[in-house]
């Protein structure tokens, strides 16, 4: 009886259950709302979650008053916030991260790149009523001369434009080769196959294992008692919990029997005054192996597998860094004990073994390739480790590729579209030090243009002018007479009307666009503008 009662409760017009929730949702908002996406905001506290039964359901009213907050108030905010030029229509917010991380875009972690959508969105030919202007058409040439991880010359390929992509870091045009390469699938499949079960059986320290295991039912039944979730993170949300001060309290707690257990399995973690980065940022038994897994990969013959199983490898041990999961992409101290975590509201702990990590992103790597391989065109792309603003373009590409050569001296280089770096945010370099270390690639550093080691004074807002400007001025030189080129740039000193002015270009139109899914705890609003340049 009580059963039915509660079953009864729910089969109130305001409680929904999760598939119902979602037809609501897509209805109310114009868009496809996914029975994923209500089940994320269950988890993630948005919405209060109720039992009914066999079934889990939300108040019609929460749900309403979630989304009309989204919908209305977020796009208010950041126009009072950053200003009512914003063009919130490449905010792309009726995008899900899958659609904004599709294929193979995800091959690899890389701080500062912008969503593929972006780059679509002005090259593509857009044969959509609200968009009658065609940049860049299918067997044009597009040149990204600062290519970080690939997203202009990924969807430049995929809509059949030939692509050349220059970077001053070695690792950055790995990451992109091996998105573009063409792999025997079924023999690469046999070769990530046989290395992630070397992996998987290679010998782990006991007392490592009996460690973890003894440690994850600690955390589990501490995490269930006083983080239970979703309801922790719906009070959170709701503002009925001060989370700082709780969690400063659990953290504590649970720390003590943390540092008991490390005593009691003598675990060793790691040389926090090493020099050597993977010394430093991982726990001993993750070096080792890791050392492990690329022995394993130096064996291969075939030379794309090897560069993709390192690409494998390096997204893995970037996700086993000794650090918190807020602070992954921006490291300050190495985090070898538990801690209270702001991404996932409970306490979470420093990873032990590679094992799990390389597995999971071994298959999911496979799976993006295959998709990639049906959107393929045949389109020619060179990438090129070298500074843009001295290299030949047409010389490189004439040794590499001789057919794309004819192309480019028949027609010339069409545009460029490119995010350059920004001015004191980012080192290149820094943020994959783990592969440079254990790759042995040589490091550019002092070819970045806008380093943060620079910081944003006078001095480094004068060097980055100049060395942006000598990158348009040195590329002009293989574009067409009448090019495009568009620069996704946060330019908050008013830095880029004089480099399109050094650069002998004007610039002829601004979008101010919000980046909404920012992975640092800061989530405040935050605008990048797309400049678009021509020919004075």
């Amino acid at each position: 009886m009580e059963q039915l009662s509660i079953n009864s409760v729910f089969m109130k017009d305001n409680f929904l259950t999760i598939p119902k929730a979602s037809q609501w949702a897509s209805e109310f908002l114009k868009r496809d709302i996914s029975e994923s996406n209500i089940a994320y905001l269950i988890q993630y506290g948005k919405v209060k979650k109720h039992n009914g039964g066999n079934a889990v359901y939300v108040d019609l009213n929460d749900l309403r008053k979630y989304y009309e907050s989204y919908r209305k108030e977020r796009e208010l905010n950041w126009k009072k916030r950053l200003g009512d030029d914003l063009n919130w229509a490449l905010s792309f917010d009726n995008l899900r991260e899958k659609d904004t991380t599709k294929h193979i875009h995800r091959l690899h972690p890389y701080k500062g790149k912008f969503i593929p959508q972006l780059v679509q969105y002005f090259i593509d030919d857009h044969k959509d009523n609200f968009k009658k202007d065609v940049y860049f058409k299918a067997g044009d040439v597009i040149l990204d001369p600062f290519v970080g991880s690939g997203t202009t010359l990924v969807q430049a390929h995929e809509m059949g434009i030939h692509s050349i992509g220059v970077d001053v870091s070695h690792f950055n045009c790995m990451i992109t080769e091996t998105k573009l390469l063409d792999y025997d699938m079924v023999a690469l499949e046999k070769e990530i196959q046989r290395i992630r079960k070397a992996i998987l059986d290679h010998e782990t320290n006991n007392h490592v294992v009996i460690f973890e295991n003894e440690l994850l039912a600690n955390m589990a039944d501490f995490n269930n008692k006083y983080f239970p979730s979703p309801e922790f993170k719906y009070k959170v949300e709701q503002g009925q919990i001060n989370e700082t001060k709780y969690a400063e309290e659990k953290e504590k707690r649970f720390l003590k029997i943390y540092n008991d257990l490390v005593k009691k399995h003598d675990i060793e973690l790691n040389h926090f005054s090493a020099k050597n980065f993977l010394d430093k940022w991982y726990i001993k038994n993750i070096h080792k192996e890791i050392d492990f897994a690329f022995e394993q990969i130096k064996k291969l013959k075939d030379v794309k597998n090897k560069k993709i199983l390192a690409v494998i490898l390096s997204r893995t041990i970037r996700s086993c860094r000794a650090t918190t999961h807020s602070d992954l992409a921006t490291l300050k101290e190495p985090q070898v004990s538990t801690y209270y975590c702001w991404k996932h509201k409970k306490i979470c702990k420093p990873l032990f073994s590679i094992k799990e990590w390389f597995d999971r992103y071994a298959v999911d790597t496979l799976n993006r390739l295959n998709i990639f391989v049906k959107l393929k065109t045949n389109s020619h792309y060179a990438i090129i480790p070298a500074d843009s603003r001295t290299i030949d373009i047409f010389k490189e590409v004439g040794w590499r590729n001789k057919k794309f050569y004819e192309i480019l001296k028949k027609q010339k280089i069409k545009g460029i579209f490119t995010s350059p770096p920004y001015v004191g945010q980012i080192d290149y370099h820094e943020q994959h030090a783990y592969a440079y270390d254990l790759f042995g690639f040589k490091r550019k550093d002092e070819l970045e243009i806008g380093p943060l080691y620079k910081g944003q004074g006078a001095e480094a807002r004068a060097s980055y002018v100049d060395g942006i400007s000598k990158v348009l001025l040195n590329c002009k030189k293989f574009l067409a007479d009448d090019f495009d080129v568009f620069l996704v740039a946060n330019d908050k000193y008013n830095l880029y009307p004089t480099i399109a002015e050094r650069a002998g270009m004007s610039i002829i139109n601004k979008f101010k666009r919000p980046v909404l899914n920012r992975t640092e705890r800061d989530k405040s609003p935050y605008s990048e503008i797309i400049f678009h340049l021509k020919s004075l």
